[in-house]
Protein backbone atom coordinates (compact mmCIF):
# COMPACT_ATOMS: atom_id res chain seq x y z
CA UNK A 1 0.00 0.00 0.00
CA UNK A 2 1.43 3.73 -0.98
CA UNK A 3 1.46 6.42 1.51
CA UNK A 4 2.71 9.93 1.23
CA UNK A 5 2.19 13.62 3.03
CA UNK A 6 -1.34 13.92 1.21
CA UNK A 7 -2.44 10.88 3.19
CA UNK A 8 -4.74 10.65 6.53
CA UNK A 9 -4.75 7.21 7.82
CA UNK A 10 -7.54 6.20 9.81
CA UNK A 11 -7.07 2.68 12.35
CA UNK A 12 -10.20 0.25 13.73
CA UNK A 13 -7.22 -1.51 15.39
CA UNK A 14 -5.92 0.89 18.39
CA UNK A 15 -1.99 2.17 18.97
CA UNK A 16 -1.79 -0.54 21.83
CA UNK A 17 -1.93 -3.03 18.78
CA UNK A 18 1.03 -3.63 16.65
CA UNK A 19 -1.52 -3.23 13.18
CA UNK A 20 -2.74 -0.24 14.93
CA UNK A 21 0.78 1.44 15.94
CA UNK A 22 1.97 1.22 12.25
CA UNK A 23 -1.40 2.38 10.59
CA UNK A 24 -1.86 5.13 12.57
CA UNK A 25 1.64 6.11 14.00
CA UNK A 26 4.49 5.25 12.11
CA UNK A 27 3.49 4.38 8.66
CA UNK A 28 1.61 8.48 8.54
CA UNK A 29 4.10 9.75 10.36
CA UNK A 30 7.35 8.80 8.55
CA UNK A 31 5.72 10.43 5.24
CA UNK A 32 4.80 13.29 7.21
CA UNK A 33 1.03 12.45 6.38
CA UNK A 34 -2.40 12.64 9.00
CA UNK A 35 -3.70 10.36 11.18
CA UNK A 36 -7.08 10.44 13.14
CA UNK A 37 -7.44 8.90 16.32
CA UNK A 38 -11.13 8.16 18.11
CA UNK A 39 -11.19 7.55 21.90
CA UNK A 40 -14.57 5.90 20.96
CA UNK A 41 -15.38 2.40 20.32
CA UNK A 42 -15.51 1.65 16.57
CA UNK A 43 -18.78 1.07 16.29
CA UNK A 44 -19.93 0.44 12.83
CA UNK A 45 -22.27 3.77 12.66
CA UNK A 46 -19.33 5.43 14.62
CA UNK A 47 -16.88 4.47 11.84
CA UNK A 48 -18.87 5.53 9.07
CA UNK A 49 -19.27 9.09 10.67
CA UNK A 50 -15.53 9.27 11.61
CA UNK A 51 -15.09 8.40 8.26
CA UNK A 52 -17.70 10.88 6.58
CA UNK A 53 -16.45 13.54 8.80
CA UNK A 54 -12.40 13.30 9.04
CA UNK A 55 -12.52 12.34 5.22
CA UNK A 56 -9.19 9.54 5.73
CA UNK A 57 -7.81 8.49 2.23
CA UNK A 58 -6.46 5.36 3.81
CA UNK A 59 -8.73 3.01 5.70
CA UNK A 60 -7.08 -0.24 8.15
CA UNK A 61 -9.99 -2.14 9.41
CA UNK A 62 -10.46 -5.82 10.47
CA UNK A 63 -12.45 -8.71 9.40
CA UNK A 64 -14.98 -8.45 12.50
CA UNK A 65 -15.80 -3.95 11.42
CA UNK A 66 -16.14 -4.66 8.01
CA UNK A 67 -18.50 -7.35 8.51
CA UNK A 68 -20.40 -5.33 10.62
CA UNK A 69 -20.81 -2.16 8.58
CA UNK A 70 -21.65 -3.51 5.68
CA UNK A 71 -24.75 -4.65 7.89
CA UNK A 72 -25.74 -1.27 8.06
CA UNK A 73 -28.77 -0.03 6.08
CA UNK A 74 -28.19 2.26 2.99
CA UNK A 75 -24.88 2.66 4.93
CA UNK A 76 -23.22 4.10 0.98
CA UNK A 77 -26.76 6.05 0.77
CA UNK A 78 -26.11 8.00 4.31
CA UNK A 79 -22.57 8.29 5.34
CA UNK A 80 -19.72 9.50 2.60
CA UNK A 81 -16.51 6.73 2.01
CA UNK A 82 -15.58 8.77 -0.98
CA UNK A 83 -12.23 10.31 -0.31
CA UNK A 84 -10.97 6.41 0.75
CA UNK A 85 -8.58 5.15 -1.76
CA UNK A 86 -7.64 2.33 -0.27
CA UNK A 87 -8.57 -0.13 2.23
CA UNK A 88 -6.68 -2.54 4.23
CA UNK A 89 -7.55 -5.60 6.56
CA UNK A 90 -5.60 -7.95 8.96
CA UNK A 91 -5.92 -9.86 12.28
CA UNK A 92 -7.72 -12.99 11.09
CA UNK A 93 -8.70 -13.89 7.44
CA UNK A 94 -10.97 -11.80 5.17
CA UNK A 95 -14.16 -13.84 4.21
CA UNK A 96 -14.66 -13.83 0.58
CA UNK A 97 -18.27 -12.56 1.24
CA UNK A 98 -17.56 -9.41 3.09
CA UNK A 99 -14.63 -8.69 0.31
CA UNK A 100 -17.48 -8.73 -1.98
CA UNK A 101 -20.44 -7.21 -0.25
CA UNK A 102 -17.89 -4.23 1.15
CA UNK A 103 -17.05 -3.52 -3.01
CA UNK A 104 -20.70 -4.06 -3.87
CA UNK A 105 -21.59 -1.27 -1.43
CA UNK A 106 -18.85 1.26 -1.11
CA UNK A 107 -17.12 0.43 -4.71
CA UNK A 108 -13.59 -0.55 -2.51
CA UNK A 109 -11.57 -3.46 -2.60
CA UNK A 110 -9.99 -4.42 0.58
CA UNK A 111 -6.41 -5.29 0.40
CA UNK A 112 -5.98 -8.79 3.18
CA UNK A 113 -2.74 -9.32 4.55
CA UNK A 114 -1.56 -10.92 7.40
CA UNK A 115 1.12 -9.87 9.95
CA UNK A 116 1.88 -10.55 14.12
CA UNK A 117 3.49 -8.05 16.61
CA UNK A 118 6.66 -9.99 16.18
CA UNK A 119 7.18 -8.82 12.97
CA UNK A 120 5.55 -5.50 13.89
CA UNK A 121 3.18 -5.55 10.67
CA UNK A 122 2.09 -7.38 7.49
CA UNK A 123 4.26 -9.41 5.40
CA UNK A 124 2.47 -10.77 3.63
CA UNK A 125 -0.55 -8.89 1.86
CA UNK A 126 -2.54 -8.44 -1.48
CA UNK A 127 -1.92 -5.66 -3.60
CA UNK A 128 -4.09 -2.68 -5.29
CA UNK A 129 -5.55 -3.69 -8.34
CA UNK A 130 -4.79 -7.43 -7.89
CA UNK A 131 -6.21 -8.57 -4.82
CA UNK A 132 -7.82 -11.61 -4.57
CA UNK A 133 -11.21 -12.86 -2.34
CA UNK A 134 -10.16 -15.73 0.41
CA UNK A 135 -6.27 -14.95 -0.67
CA UNK A 136 -3.85 -13.28 2.15
CA UNK A 137 -1.85 -12.33 -1.04
CA UNK A 138 1.68 -12.21 -2.02
CA UNK A 139 5.09 -11.81 -0.06
CA UNK A 140 5.80 -8.21 1.12
CA UNK A 141 9.26 -7.12 -0.56
CA UNK A 142 11.63 -7.44 2.55
CA UNK A 143 10.16 -10.79 3.64
CA UNK A 144 11.03 -14.49 2.62
CA UNK A 145 8.12 -17.02 3.56
CA UNK A 146 7.94 -20.60 2.86
CA UNK A 147 5.26 -23.69 4.11
CA UNK A 148 6.90 -26.72 5.77
CA UNK A 149 5.47 -29.75 7.25
CA UNK A 150 5.46 -30.83 11.10
CA UNK A 151 9.27 -31.73 10.36
CA UNK A 152 10.31 -28.61 8.88
CA UNK A 153 10.42 -29.47 5.44
CA UNK A 154 9.48 -27.38 2.88
CA UNK A 155 6.02 -28.02 1.32
CA UNK A 156 5.43 -27.60 -2.26
CA UNK A 157 2.65 -25.58 -3.81
CA UNK A 158 -0.84 -26.26 -3.09
CA UNK A 159 0.26 -28.70 0.44
CA UNK A 160 -0.80 -26.71 3.44
CA UNK A 161 1.27 -26.69 6.10
CA UNK A 162 2.84 -24.21 8.86
CA UNK A 163 3.92 -20.19 7.55
CA UNK A 164 7.63 -19.50 8.35
CA UNK A 165 8.82 -16.02 7.68
CA UNK A 166 12.11 -14.80 7.43
CA UNK A 167 13.02 -10.63 7.18
CA UNK A 168 14.77 -8.15 9.42
CA UNK A 169 12.01 -6.75 11.64
CA UNK A 170 11.30 -10.05 13.46
CA UNK A 171 11.96 -9.84 17.44
CA UNK A 172 15.03 -11.30 18.91
CA UNK A 173 12.99 -13.28 21.35
CA UNK A 174 10.26 -12.53 23.72
CA UNK A 175 11.00 -11.50 27.34
CA UNK A 176 11.42 -13.87 30.14
CA UNK A 177 9.81 -16.61 27.65
CA UNK A 178 12.69 -18.69 26.85
CA UNK A 179 10.90 -22.34 25.84
CA UNK A 180 8.02 -19.99 23.54
CA UNK A 181 11.21 -18.33 22.20
CA UNK A 182 13.28 -21.66 21.13
CA UNK A 183 9.68 -23.09 20.00
CA UNK A 184 8.69 -19.75 17.85
CA UNK A 185 12.15 -17.81 16.34
CA UNK A 186 14.06 -20.80 14.96
CA UNK A 187 17.23 -19.60 13.51
CA UNK A 188 16.59 -16.77 10.84
CA UNK A 189 13.23 -17.87 10.67
CA UNK A 190 10.02 -17.09 12.75
CA UNK A 191 7.06 -19.76 13.29
CA UNK A 192 4.12 -17.99 12.69
CA UNK A 193 1.70 -20.74 13.71
CA UNK A 194 -0.44 -20.20 10.89
CA UNK A 195 -1.26 -23.10 8.55
CA UNK A 196 -1.49 -21.57 4.88
CA UNK A 197 -0.46 -23.24 1.73
CA UNK A 198 0.39 -21.18 -1.41
CA UNK A 199 -0.28 -21.56 -5.18
CA UNK A 200 2.24 -21.59 -7.94
CA UNK A 201 1.58 -17.62 -8.52
CA UNK A 202 3.09 -17.19 -4.95
CA UNK A 203 -0.49 -16.39 -3.53
CA UNK A 204 -0.97 -17.29 0.11
CA UNK A 205 -4.24 -19.33 1.42
CA UNK A 206 -5.20 -19.18 4.66
CA UNK A 207 -5.99 -22.61 6.42
CA UNK A 208 -6.50 -21.56 10.39
CA UNK A 209 -4.19 -21.65 13.48
CA UNK A 210 -2.17 -25.31 14.05
CA UNK A 211 -4.54 -25.81 16.78
CA UNK A 212 -7.20 -24.83 14.95
CA UNK A 213 -7.23 -27.68 12.58
CA UNK A 214 -9.88 -30.24 12.31
CA UNK A 215 -9.00 -33.85 10.69
CA UNK A 216 -12.65 -35.42 9.78
CA UNK A 217 -12.47 -39.06 8.56
CA UNK A 218 -8.80 -39.33 8.33
CA UNK A 219 -8.70 -36.04 6.28
CA UNK A 220 -7.83 -32.55 7.16
CA UNK A 221 -9.78 -29.91 7.24
CA UNK A 222 -9.71 -26.07 7.26
CA UNK A 223 -12.24 -24.65 9.62
CA UNK A 224 -11.72 -21.04 7.31
CA UNK A 225 -12.83 -22.59 4.13
CA UNK A 226 -15.89 -23.85 6.05
CA UNK A 227 -16.23 -20.37 7.89
CA UNK A 228 -16.18 -18.55 4.33
CA UNK A 229 -18.58 -21.00 2.81
CA UNK A 230 -20.86 -20.34 5.44
CA UNK A 231 -20.56 -16.79 5.37
CA UNK A 232 -21.72 -16.85 1.59
CA UNK A 233 -25.45 -18.34 3.08
CA UNK A 234 -27.42 -14.62 2.89
CA UNK A 235 -28.82 -15.57 6.92
CA UNK A 236 -25.27 -15.78 8.08
CA UNK A 237 -23.99 -12.84 10.08
CA UNK A 238 -20.85 -14.46 10.94
CA UNK A 239 -19.59 -18.02 12.24
CA UNK A 240 -16.81 -20.27 14.05
CA UNK A 241 -16.28 -23.65 12.96
CA UNK A 242 -14.31 -26.45 15.59
CA UNK A 243 -14.26 -30.21 15.69
CA UNK A 244 -16.78 -32.18 17.56
CA UNK A 245 -16.94 -35.84 18.59
CA UNK A 246 -20.17 -37.93 17.39
CA UNK A 247 -21.29 -40.57 18.82
CA UNK A 248 -18.42 -43.14 18.21
CA UNK A 249 -15.85 -40.60 19.18
CA UNK A 250 -15.03 -39.27 15.35
CA UNK A 251 -14.43 -35.58 14.83
CA UNK A 252 -16.48 -33.82 12.51
CA UNK A 253 -16.88 -29.82 11.80
CA UNK A 254 -19.26 -27.67 13.89
CA UNK A 255 -20.67 -24.55 13.27
CA UNK A 256 -21.76 -22.01 15.86
CA UNK A 257 -23.44 -19.18 14.16
CA UNK A 258 -24.68 -16.06 14.77
CA UNK A 259 -27.82 -15.13 12.50
CA UNK A 260 -28.77 -12.14 10.90
CA UNK A 261 -31.06 -10.18 13.11
CA UNK A 262 -33.95 -10.31 10.61
CA UNK A 263 -33.89 -13.98 10.38
CA UNK A 264 -36.29 -17.06 11.82
CA UNK A 265 -33.69 -19.77 13.05
CA UNK A 266 -35.43 -23.06 12.85
CA UNK A 267 -34.73 -26.58 11.90
CA UNK A 268 -35.14 -26.13 8.83
CA UNK A 269 -32.80 -23.32 8.20
CA UNK A 270 -30.49 -25.17 10.02
CA UNK A 271 -30.35 -28.12 7.57
CA UNK A 272 -30.96 -25.60 4.34
CA UNK A 273 -27.80 -23.97 5.38
CA UNK A 274 -25.73 -27.72 6.09
CA UNK A 275 -26.94 -28.85 2.67
CA UNK A 276 -25.60 -25.30 1.36
CA UNK A 277 -22.21 -25.78 2.72
CA UNK A 278 -22.38 -29.60 1.21
CA UNK A 279 -22.90 -28.54 -2.10
CA UNK A 280 -20.71 -25.86 -2.58
CA UNK A 281 -17.21 -27.85 -1.12
CA UNK A 282 -16.26 -31.05 -0.45
CA UNK A 283 -19.23 -33.13 1.32
CA UNK A 284 -16.96 -34.35 4.35
CA UNK A 285 -16.57 -30.78 5.53
CA UNK A 286 -20.13 -29.46 5.70
CA UNK A 287 -20.62 -29.16 9.39
CA UNK A 288 -22.22 -31.58 11.35
CA UNK A 289 -24.01 -29.89 13.94
CA UNK A 290 -25.46 -25.87 13.80
CA UNK A 291 -25.57 -24.07 16.93
CA UNK A 292 -27.15 -20.81 16.87
CA UNK A 293 -25.41 -18.67 19.32
CA UNK A 294 -25.69 -14.49 19.83
CA UNK A 295 -22.34 -13.90 19.65
CA UNK A 296 -19.41 -15.16 19.00
CA UNK A 297 -15.84 -15.04 21.79
CA UNK A 298 -13.75 -12.26 20.30
CA UNK A 299 -10.19 -11.05 20.92
CA UNK A 300 -9.79 -7.43 21.50
CA UNK A 301 -8.81 -7.25 17.82
CA UNK A 302 -11.75 -9.21 17.07
CA UNK A 303 -10.40 -12.58 16.05
CA UNK A 304 -13.02 -15.83 16.88
CA UNK A 305 -11.41 -17.35 19.68
CA UNK A 306 -12.01 -21.39 18.43
CA UNK A 307 -10.73 -22.51 21.61
CA UNK A 308 -13.46 -20.92 23.47
CA UNK A 309 -16.15 -22.80 21.07
CA UNK A 310 -14.45 -25.45 21.52
CA UNK A 311 -14.53 -25.38 25.53
CA UNK A 312 -18.20 -24.88 24.87
CA UNK A 313 -19.03 -27.79 22.94
CA UNK A 314 -16.74 -29.59 25.68
CA UNK A 315 -19.69 -28.63 28.42
CA UNK A 316 -22.27 -29.88 26.46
Amino acid sequence: MSINENDITYSVARLFFAYGLGNALFFPFYVGGATILSPDRPQPKHVLEVCTKYRPTLYFGVPTSYNAIVQVKDAEKNYDMSSIRLCASAGEALPGPVWRQWREKFGLEILDGIGSTEILHIYVSNRAGMSRPDSTGTIVPGYEAKIVDENGVSLPPGEVGTLMIKGDSTASCYWNKHEKTKNTFVGEWFNTGDQYSIDKEGYFTYAGRGDDMIKAGGIWVSPVEVENTLMAHPAVLECGVVGSPDVDGLIKPKAYIVFKPDVEVTEKLMEEVKLYVKNAIAPYKFPRWIEAIEELPKTATGKVQRYKLRQLDQQK
